[in-house]
C-alpha cells in the first residue's frame, strides 16, 4: 500500500461519476433537492458524494473495504499500530480514550485545562479525576499543561491511578515534554493519553515539536481539519498501547459515532493524508516561514507582542510555531474587543480571544497574503486605536478541592438544588462553572466548593464577567447536590 494511493476518495468518486439512481439516504437524492441558493454557491457534483453504507463504500463501524484500506494508510503514515477516522470531531476520540483505557471507579490524572470533552469523558466512563493545577505565567499571559515533574509527583502520591491525560499541544501552541512524560507514565504501568487536536501537522517537519506519536503515547487524538486539509468534523485516534485493549478502544469507538457517517469528511481525511506524506515538508516550510515572519512584524508594533519558541522552551516545553499568541495588553483593550475590530473592519478572523491574547491558527492552506493582511490590520489599528488602561492579572484560585463524588454518580444518579453563591461554601457542585479567561473550570460536578473558590467567583461576578455553566446575566446561585 503505497502513500500516494486514496482507496476512499477513489471509491466514492467512481460512485459519483456514474449518476447512480438512490434510493436510499439522504434525501437530497443526489442534490437534485438541494435548496438552489446553497446549490448555486456549490455546484451539484458534492452531492454524488454524499451516500449512505453499502458494500461499495465499506462501513466505517465495520470496515472491509476502501474504509480500512484507508486507516490502514493513515496508520502507516504516522507509524502506528492502528488508526480510526472520526467524523464527530476529536471530542469523541477523548470520550473513547477515556471509556476504552478505565473501568468505572479508576482515576484519571489530568490538568485543568483540559478541552470540556475530557470532562465528557470523565463522567461517560465513570472515573475520578485527578487534577494537576495549570501552571499560570503572568509575564506571557498563557496557562500551561502538566509538566512532566507534576505528573511523577502526582503519580507517587495517587499510584492507583490508570492513565494520565495530556493536552498537547495548547491552544497557544504550547508542547509538553512527551518524551519524558511517556517514560514516567509507562515505568509503572500507566496509559498515556494525549489531546494532540492541534498537531496532527507535526511529524511531517523537522523543524516542528515531537508528536505524540512518535513520543510514544499510547492513544492520541488528532483534528486533521484544523491545521491539515480535511473537511471540519475529520479527526483521527491513533493507538499503539500494550496496556489498553484495542478491542475495547474499537468498541468506544464505534458506540460513540454515528451510524450515518458524512462520507465527504471520510474521504477529505483520506486526502489529507496522501498530501501531507507527500507535500507536506514544502508545505510547512512556506507556513513556519510566514509564522515566523509575522512574529517579528507583530513584535516590532507598538501595542502588540508575540512570544517566540524561545521563551517557551526557556520554561520547559516547546512551541509550534505555525500558532500566533497576539498579546493585545499594551492596546487597552480586551482580546475580545481587537477581535471583533479585526473582524468588522478588516475581516480578518481569528481562532480564539481572550482579555489577554489573540489567537491566530495557521494552516497547510495558509499563504503569505493571509499574513500580509493581518499585520497590516494589526499595524492600523496600533497607529488608530488607544483604549483604557487596565489591571487585568491572569491568575486562579487553588483547584486543590476534595472530590466528593463521582462526576456520573452527580450528573446521572442524584438531584440539584440551587444556594445563593455566598452560601455555597461547604457543598458538593453539580454543576460546572468556567471563567473566560482563562477557560479553567474552576468546579466541577462532585467537587466540594471551597470558600476560596466562592470569594473567585463573587470577583468575577462584581467585574461582570461572564462565567460559563451559569443560568441568566448573572452568576448569583449555584447548582449544588441534594442529598435529602
Amino acid at each position: 500500500m503505497k502513500q500516494d494511493k486514496t482507496p476512499l476518495f477513489d471509491t466514492l468518486l467512481d460512485h459519483a461519476k456514474r449518476r447512480v439512481t438512490s434510493f436510499h439516504t439522504p434525501g437530497h437524492k443526489n442534490g437534485r433537492s438541494i435548496d438552489k441558493r446553497l446549490r448555486t454557491f456549490t455546484g451539484r457534483n458534492m452531492y454524488f458524494m454524499d451516500v449512505t453504507v453499502f458494500p461499495e463504500v465499506d462501513s466505517l463501524h465495520d470496515p472491509v473495504g476502501p474504509i480500512k484500506k484507508a486507516q490502514q494508510l493513515m496508520a502507516r503514515a504516522y507509524g502506528v499500530e492502528h488508526s480510526f477516522f472520526l467524523v464527530n470531531g476529536t471530542s469523541v476520540g477523548n470520550m473513547a480514550m477515556f471509556l476504552a483505557s478505565c473501568r468505572p471507579g479508576d482515576s484519571v490524572i489530568l490538568s485543568r485545562n483540559a478541552h470540556k470533552s475530557a470532562m465528557a469523558g470523565i463522567i461517560q466512563s465513570g472515573v475520578w479525576p485527578i487534577w494537576i493545577q495549570p501552571k499560570v505565567d503572568q509575564n506571557l499571559d498563557i496557562l500551561f499543561d502538566s509538566s512532566p515533574e507534576q505528573i511523577e509527583e502526582t503519580l507517587k502520591r495517587f499510584p492507583e491511578a490508570k492513565a494520565v491525560f495530556v493536552t498537547s499541544p495548547t491552544y497557544n501552541g504550547v508542547v509538553s515534554d512527551l518524551v519524558k512524560i511517556a517514560e514516567i507514565c509507562h515505568a509503572r504501568g500507566k496509559a498515556l493519553l494525549v489531546d494532540e487536536a492541534h498537531g496532527a501537522h507535526l511529524k511531517f517537519h523537522k523543524d516542528l515539536p515531537i508528536s505524540a506519536v512518535e513520543a510514544g503515547a499510547d492513544m492520541c487524538v488528532q483534528s486533521t481539519h484544523k491545521i491539515l486539509s480535511a473537511l471540519s468534523q475529520g479527526s483521527v485516534v491513533h493507538f499503539q498501547s500494550d496496556i489498553v485493549d484495542l478491542g475495547r478502544m474499537r468498541r468506544m469507538i464505534s458506540m460513540l459515532q454515528t451510524t450515518s457517517p458524512n462520507y465527504l469528511i471520510l474521504a477529505s481525511l483520506d486526502l489529507a493524508r496522501r498530501q501531507v506524506v507527500q507535500q507536506g515538508g514544502r508545505m510547512l516550510n512556506r507556513v513556519i516561514h510566514w509564522a515566523e515572519d509575522a512574529r517579528k512584524r507583530i513584535s516590532a508594533l507598538k501595542h502588540f507582542t508575540c512570544f517566540t519558541r524561545k521563551d517557551i522552551i526557556s520554561r520547559g516545553y516547546d512551541l509550534d510555531v505555525s500558532k500566533l499568541t497576539i498579546n493585545v495588553t499594551r492596546t487597552g483593550f480586551s482580546g475580545y474587543e481587537i477581535e471583533d475590530i479585526l473582524s468588522d473592519e478588516y475581516n480578518v478572523q481569528v481562532d480564539a480571544a481572550d482579555i489577554f491574547n489573540l489567537i491566530a491558527i495557521m494552516g497547510i492552506g495558509s499563504d503569505k497574503s493571509d499574513i500580509n493582511r493581518l499585520v497590516s490590520a494589526l499595524e492600523d489599528i496600533d497607529e488608530k486605536y488607544q483604549g483604557s488602561a487596565q489591571n487585568w492579572i491572569l491568575q486562579l484560585p487553588s483547584l486543590s478541592t476534595e472530590m466528593v463524588m463521582v462526576p456520573r454518580d452527580v450528573v446521572l444518579l442524584y438531584p440539584s438544588k440551587r444556594v445563593p453563591l455566598s452560601k455555597a461554601a461547604g457543598q458538593i457542585s453539580a454543576q460546572t462553572l468556567t471563567p473566560y479567561p482563562p477557560g479553567i473550570p474552576v468546579l466541577i460536578p462532585g467537587e466540594r466548593i471551597t470558600q476560596a473558590i466562592v470569594d473567585y467567583l463573587e470577583d468575577l461576578a462584581e467585574k461582570d464577567i461572564r462565567i460559563s455553566g451559569q443560568d441568566g446575566d448573572a452568576l448569583r446561585s449555584i447548582k449544588v447536590v441534594s442529598l435529602h
